[in-house]
C-alpha cells in the first residue's frame, strides 16, 4: 500500500511537472521579433495557444479572438470586422501573418475571413505601440497569427462544420514532402445566410415608422480561398519559399420597398490576391538573416442588380452628370495594392545581447474611380531599425533582467523623416516576471484618409470626406506590469497608457463646409471628415488568470479596465470639446472552464463552458450599443484507434442563455449574435510520415517564423 502512495504521488508530481514545463517553454516572438520562452519574454505578450483553438472550437478568427481576450471587441458588417483593442480601433492595430502584414483593408475594417481558423497553429497578442519594430499602424498593438507549419511525407484533412442560419465552414488541406520540397495547398470556404434581429428601422431616420424592414442584422455572404506555399531547402542552413493565395468574397443584400432605407440596386463583391518570395539563412546557431518580399491586392466592386444611377468625380467635372448601370453590370469601388520588401538579420553579439537590424521598402497604390479625385493615390515608405536586447543572470537561474531597446528610422514621401524609439525591461524573480515598457507609435494617414470621398445610404444619407490637411499620428505607450507562474497556475496584472496625439477619426461637421458639388448632388442629412483631434489617451488596467489544476481540469478568467476622452477642436462653436473614442466599455471579460479526459485509445472527451460580457459600448452618433453577456458549450470527441487515420467530432451551443439586441437598424449594436445556434464538425485526417512530437511541432513552426 504504502509503494503504491508513493507511485501515485510520483505520478501525480510528474505530470505537474510536464505540464509546468510545456507551458512555460513555449516560445514567442512578437513582442521583440525573436524567440524568447513565453515566461522570459521581456514584452508582456498574450498567447491563444494550439489547445486552447481546439477546446473552443471557434466558428472564425474574429469569435476566437472575442471570446479568448478580453481586450478586443468586434462587430461584424459586411464592410469588415469592426474591431478595437484596449479602447483604439482598427486603424491602430497591427494584424500579422506568419509576421507578415495582412493586407485586405477597406473603410478601415479588416476582413478577418481572408484567414482560415482550421489552419493556425496559436495567435500571439502584444498590446501597446510596436512602431520601433512594425512601423506605422502598430499603435494599439500586434496581433500575430502563426500558421501551421508541416513535415509529413503525406497529409490530408478534411473538416466539414455547419450551424444554425446554414452556416458552413469547410476546410481542405493536402501537405506533401518530397526529399527537399514541401508542399501545402489549403482551401477554406465559408458561408452563412445571415440573420435579422428586427425589422424596426429607427424613427428619428426615416419619416415615417418602419417596423417591416427588409435590413439584416447580417447579409447572407459567401468567401472561398485557396493558398499554396512551397519551401525548398538546397542546403540544412537555407530554406527558400514562395507561397501566394487568391480569394473571393460575396455579400448580397435581400430588396426591400422602402427608398433610401432598404431598397438595394448592388451587392458587394472583393477580389483579393496574394503573392509572396523569401528566404531564411542560419548563419549559425544564433545568427540568421531574412528576406521577404510579397505583393498584395484588394479590390471591391458593386455588382448591380438593378438599374442604377450613379455618379462621382468625372473628368469634365460636371457634378450634375450621371451614368446609368443596368442588372449584371458591376463597378469598381477601391482596389488597393501594396509592394513589400523587408531584409532583416538577428546576430549574437558578447556579454549577452542579441542585435536585430533591419530595412523595409513599401509602396501603397489606391485607384478608386469613384471615389478619389483624380481616379488613384499613392504613397511610398522607406525604414531602417536596430534592436539591442540584452540578457544576463544575476543570481544564478533565480534572478535575472533583460532590457531591450529599438530605434526606428521612417520615411514617408509625403510626411518625410520619423523617429520612434523603444525601451522595456524585465526582472524575473523565480516565479515571478516584473516588467515595464515605454515605446512611441506613430501612423500617417492612408491615401484613403487624406484622398477617399465616398456617400452612404443608410437611414439617409451621409457623406464621408478625406482631408489633405492631416497629418501623422504619434502616440507615447507606458506600461508596468506583474506576472506570476507557477505548477499549473499563471497570473498576470498589467496597468498601461496610451497617448495619442493628432488622432485621426471621423468627425462631423457642418453640412455647409461640405464641397458645394457634393452637397448639391446628395444634401446629406450628415457629413463627415477625417480630422486630427488635439489629443487622445486610453488607460486601464487587464488581469488574466490561468489555472491548470490537473490533468483534466483547466479554469481561467481576464478582464479589461477601460478608461478613454480626447480633446476636439469644434469649428463651428471655435473651442475644444470633450469626444467619446467611438465603441469604447470599460468593462470587457471572459472565462472559461475546461474538462479533458481519455477514457481509451478510441475516445477522448473535452467538454468547455466559456463566458464573455461587455459594458455599454459609446459612439459619438447613433446611440450606444448595450451591454452584453453570452455563453458558450462545446464539446469535442477524438474518436478511432489507427496508426495513420485520426477522427474528431465537435459539437456546440453558442449564446446558451439566448441574447439578442433588437436595436432599431441604424443604431449601435452591442452584439450582433442572432441569438441561441448550435454547430458541429467532422475532421477527418490521414498522416503518412514520421510523427513529430507537439512540442517540437510548435518550435519547429515559431523557428520557421521567427524572423518574419
Amino acid at each position: 500500500m504504502l509503494g503504491m502512495a508513493v507511485m501515485g504521488l510520483f505520478q501525480q508530481s510528474l505530470a505537474q511537472a510536464i505540464f509546468k514545463s510545456d507551458s512555460l517553454q513555449e516560445v514567442v516572438v512578437t513582442g521583440t521579433g525573436t524567440q524568447h520562452l513565453l515566461k522570459n519574454a521581456p514584452v508582456q505578450t498574450e498567447v491563444i495557444s494550439r489547445q486552447m483553438l481546439r477546446n473552443y472550437g471557434g466558428q472564425s478568427l474574429q469569435d476566437i479572438l472575442a471570446g479568448l481576450s478580453a481586450s478586443l471587441a468586434f462587430n461584424e458588417s459586411d464592410m469588415g470586422s469592426q474591431m478595437q483593442m484596449n479602447g483604439l480601433g482598427n486603424a491602430y492595430i497591427l494584424i500579422l501573418i506568419d509576421g507578415k502584414r495582412l493586407h485586405g483593408d477597406n473603410g478601415g475594417e479588416n476582413d478577418l475571413s481572408l484567414i482560415d481558423p482550421h489552419n493556425i497553429d496559436r495567435i500571439e497578442i502584444v498590446k501597446g505601440a510596436s512602431s520601433a519594430l512594425y512601423g506605422s499602424d502598430a499603435i494599439a498593438g500586434v496581433i500575430n497569427i502563426i500558421t501551421r507549419r508541416h513535415d509529413e511525407a503525406l497529409l490530408l484533412e478534411n473538416t466539414t462544420r455547419g450551424g444554425s442560419y446554414k452556416d458552413l465552414r469547410q476546410h481542405n488541406g493536402v501537405a506533401v514532402s518530397v526529399g527537399k520540397v514541401k508542399s501545402y495547398t489549403n482551401f477554406q470556404l465559408q458561408h452563412s445566410d445571415g440573420w435579422q434581429n428586427t425589422s424596426r428601422e429607427d424613427p428619428h431616420q426615416t419619416e415615417f415608422l418602419i417596423t417591416d424592414s427588409r435590413n439584416k442584422t447580417v447579409n447572407r455572404h459567401t468567401n472561398w480561398q485557396v493558398a499554396e506555399r512551397l519551401t525548398y531547402t538546397p542546403i540544412k542552413s537555407l530554406e527558400l519559399y514562395a507561397e501566394g493565395n487568391i480569394y473571393r468574397k460575396g455579400i448580397y443584400r435581400p430588396e426591400g420597398k422602402y427608398p433610401g432605407v432598404d431598397i438595394k440596386t448592388y451587392n458587394l463583391r472583393y477580389n483579393n490576391a496574394a503573392a509572396a518570395v523569401g528566404g531564411k539563412w542560419r548563419l549559425s546557431a544564433d545568427n540568421i538573416v531574412t528576406l521577404d518580399i510579397d505583393w498584395n491586392r484588394h479590390a471591391y466592386y458593386y455588382d448591380f442588380t438593378a438599374t442604377t444611377l450613379t455618379d462621382g468625380f468625372k473628368p469634365n467635372g460636371d457634378p450634375t452628370a450621371f451614368f446609368p448601370y443596368y442588372a449584371g453590370q458591376s463597378q469598381l469601388q477601391s482596389d488597393q495594392r501594396r509592394m513589400m520588401a523587408h531584409l532583416k538579420g538577428v546576430f549574437a553579439l558578447p556579454f549577452g545581447q542579441r542585435l536585430s537590424a533591419g530595412a523595409e521598402w513599401r509602396y501603397d497604390w489606391l485607384r478608386a474611380p469613384q471615389r478619389v479625385e483624380g481616379g488613384r493615390a499613392t504613397d511610398n515608405t522607406e525604414a531602417i531599425y536596430l534592436q539591442d536586447e540584452w540578457q544576463r543572470p544575476i543570481y544564478g537561474d533565480l534572478v535575472g533582467i533583460n532590457v531591450t531597446g529599438g530605434l526606428r528610422l521612417n520615411r514617408n514621401e509625403q510626411f518625410g523623416y520619423r523617429l520612434t524609439p523603444k525601451l522595456s525591461a524585465m526582472l524575473s524573480v523565480s516565479d515571478l516576471r516584473l516588467r515595464a515598457s515605454w515605446s512611441q507609435g506613430f501612423k500617417s494617414p492612408t491615401p484613403k484618409e487624406l484622398h477617399y470621398r465616398y456617400v452612404r445610404d443608410m437611414n439617409g444619407t451621409y457623406l464621408y470626406l478625406g482631408n489633405t490637411s492631416l497629418t501623422p499620428q504619434t502616440s507615447n505607450y507606458w506600461s508596468v506590469g506583474v506576472e506570476y507562474n507557477h505548477g499549473g497556475l499563471s497570473a498576470t496584472i498589467t496597468g498601461y497608457l496610451n497617448r495619442v496625439k493628432d488622432m485621426i477619426a471621423l468627425v462631423t461637421i457642418p453640412n455647409s463646409q461640405a464641397p458645394i458639388d457634393l452637397y448639391a448632388q446628395y444634401m446629406p442629412l450628415k457629413t463627415r471628415q477625417y480630422k486630427n483631434l488635439e489629443s487622445a489617451k486610453t488607460r486601464g488596467i487587464d488581469v488574466s488568470l490561468r489555472w491548470k489544476i490537473d490533468k483534466a481540469w483547466t479554469v481561467g478568467a481576464s478582464y479589461s479596465l477601460l478608461d478613454t476622452d480626447a480633446m476636439l477642436y469644434d469649428t463651428e462653436h471655435d473651442r475644444l470639446q470633450n469626444v467619446i473614442i467611438d465603441g469604447m466599455a470599460h468593462h470587457k471579460g471572459n472565462c472559461f472552464v475546461t474538462w479533458n479526459h481519455t477514457f481509451s485509445p478510441a475516445y477522448k472527451l473535452g467538454i468547455g463552458l466559456y463566458g464573455r460580457f461587455s459594458s455599454t459600448r459609446y459612439y459619438q452618433l447613433n446611440g450606444n450599443g448595450k451591454g452584453y453577456q453570452l455563453w458558450r458549450l462545446t464539446t469535442s470527441h477524438d474518436l478511432g484507434h489507427a496508426k495513420r487515420w485520426t477522427w474528431r467530432v465537435e459539437a456546440g451551443i453558442d449564446n446558451i442563455l439566448n441574447y439578442v439586441d433588437r436595436t432599431d437598424h441604424g443604431l449601435h449594436l452591442g452584439t450582433t449574435t442572432p441569438g441561441r445556434t448550435i454547430y458541429a464538425s467532422l475532421t477527418v485526417r490521414f498522416n503518412q510520415g514520421k510523427k513529430i512530437s507537439n512540442t517540437y511541432k510548435s518550435n519547429q513552426n515559431y523557428q520557421s517564423n521567427e524572423e518574419n
